[in-house]
């Protein structure tokens, strides 16, 4: 294919694609929530025999949009509240465009100059707006798994260094114990980073939790008293069911007495802190000595996002830098992206969490926080004034999550259980708003999350009157009993 032919085609994909990207974005307002299509039918349109002969890239651009249509959740709209995820804010998502346009390898500087400062600058202001220490280490990940697994393996590598004992050189075989310490509602990726790390998932210490989920710092004091070496502690900010903040300034001194690493989980609570009237929840977080964030939760940036920030930038990068006879180290003050996250190729994710920043600045970050924060009491406080349909908010609504139970007319909690389903499912069916399941305290909730950019009050007494329409529609089906 000649340049000039290469161009065409390459500008008339990229053309058609922008239409079809613009008509999904203008639909999400009002298009149905969750998808039509079974996966049997989109294997069927989307699937057949390996294409033998290429063919037109606008014909293929045309056929995925088509196909994938039906199987499309519309998450990035107003009224998607299943998981703690926002859409993307208009600059951010036009960035990951450019990105992908781009295609800049965000590994080394000199493979990417411009992507590897915008990581740089994006990373400062991230810390800043999170109340972070100066100077902190930062790193672009994947997303929230992949950035506890680069803080924990940042304190894996201290602690034992502090040891005597060089990790990366010399394995976990024979290496001295590290204790490590988590809350009995730690989110499941970290023991799955911890599994990843060879630290194992089931060889933890779980510290109990109070009614809303928070690590009891009396708990974790005994835990660490019984312990005669430095531990590695994570805590959380923002539990995922109810929001809920570890007590995180009696953690601090417990860790520093300790002398071992607290790491806290803030994939989307640390957050809070861009927010004036909710950083009283991250107090005390700027004495940890890793973080993790993810921006495509409350930054509203296109997935594949995640942030992990350090205070010992020295292990993280002992940690992370791959130190092949080919990556040459930059000598002039050029920051390569791969010394701080477990990647080497990867996409230049930094462009669009610095359009973010940059189009909203401090205070559209702590509005759009704020403003979500307080659709979650509204959302709360609609359940709660609705009389006669068994609905029960579980949690204290401190921030963007609410936990909702379909209590069952005989009490028999297994008959709950399958009207809570049942209301989940029928408000799955209907599609005017999607929230998920979740087990809370050994029972079945409905978990709401406001985080998304676009949406409104209007949209959350939609979604409400869509619920209390599932809850009438479930409660007047015949009930099955505990059986």
């Amino acid at each position: 294919m000649d340049h000039e032919t290469a161009r065409r085609a390459t500008d008339a994909a990229l053309a058609r694609a922008s239409e079809l990207a613009r008509a999904w974005a203008a639909g999400l307002d009002e298009r149905r929530v969750s998808p039509v299509a079974s996966v049997t039918e989109l294997r069927a349109r989307l699937g057949g025999p390996l294409p033998e002969r290429g063919e037109d890239p606008v014909t293929t651009v045309e056929a995925l949009a088509a196909r994938a249509d039906a199987g499309l959740v519309a998450a990035p709209g107003p009224r998607y509240f299943g998981f703690v995820t926002g859409g993307g804010v208009p600059a951010a998502l036009a960035a990951d465009w450019l990105a992908g346009a781009w295609d800049q390898n965000a590994a080394m500087h000199v493979m990417g100059p411009a992507a590897s400062v915008a990581e740089e600058v994006a990373g400062a202001w991230a810390a800043e707006l999170l109340g972070l220490p100066a100077g902190v280490s930062v790193g672009f990940t994947t997303g929230a798994t992949m950035a506890s697994f680069t803080a924990l393996a940042s304190g894996r590598h201290a602690l034992l260094g502090r040891a005597g004992w060089d990790v990366e050189r010399d394995g976990l075989f024979g290496a001295p114990d590290v204790p490590v310490v988590v809350g009995e509602e730690a989110h499941v990726t970290i023991p799955a980073a911890l599994g990843m790390l060879g630290m194992g998932r089931d060889r933890v210490t779980r510290v109990a939790t109070d009614g809303q989920g928070r690590m009891r710092a009396d708990a974790l004091a005994d835990v660490l008293a019984g312990v005669d070496r430095p531990a590695l502690v994570c805590a959380q900010a923002g539990n995922v069911n109810t929001g809920a903040f570890d007590p995180l300034p009696e953690i601090a001194d417990l860790v520093r007495a300790n002398g071992g690493w607290l790491h806290v989980d803030g994939a989307f609570g640390l957050w809070a802190a861009a927010d004036p009237a909710r950083r009283h929840l991250v107090a005390g977080a700027g004495r940890a000595d890793s973080w993790t964030a993810d921006s495509h939760k409350w930054l509203n940036v296109p997935y594949d996002s995640g942030l992990v920030f350090t205070a010992h930038p020295a292990a993280h990068h002992a940690a992370m830098t791959l130190g092949a006879a080919y990556y040459v180290e930059a000598a002039g003050g050029e920051r390569d992206p791969y010394n701080w996250v477990a990647e080497s190729s990867r996409r230049a994710r930094g462009f669009a969490v610095w359009a973010a920043i940059r189009s909203l600045g401090r205070d559209g970050v702590a509005e759009m926080v704020g403003r979500t924060c307080d659709l979650a009491r509204r959302f709360a406080a609609g359940l709660d004034a609705a009389p006669g349909l068994g609905i029960r908010v579980l949690n204290e609504v401190v921030l963007n999550q609410v936990l909702v139970r379909f209590d069952d007319p005989s009490g028999e909690a297994a008959a709950g259980d399958a009207r809570t389903d049942g209301v989940i499912g029928a408000v799955q069916a209907d599609g005017t708003m999607w929230a998920g399941g979740t087990m809370w305290r050994g029972q079945r909730a409905m978990r709401i999350s406001v985080s998304g950019w676009r949406t409104t009050a209007d949209d959350v007494d939609r979604s409400l009157e869509a619920i209390r329409r599932a809850a009438r529609e479930v409660r007047t089906r015949p009930s099955h009993g505990p059986g």
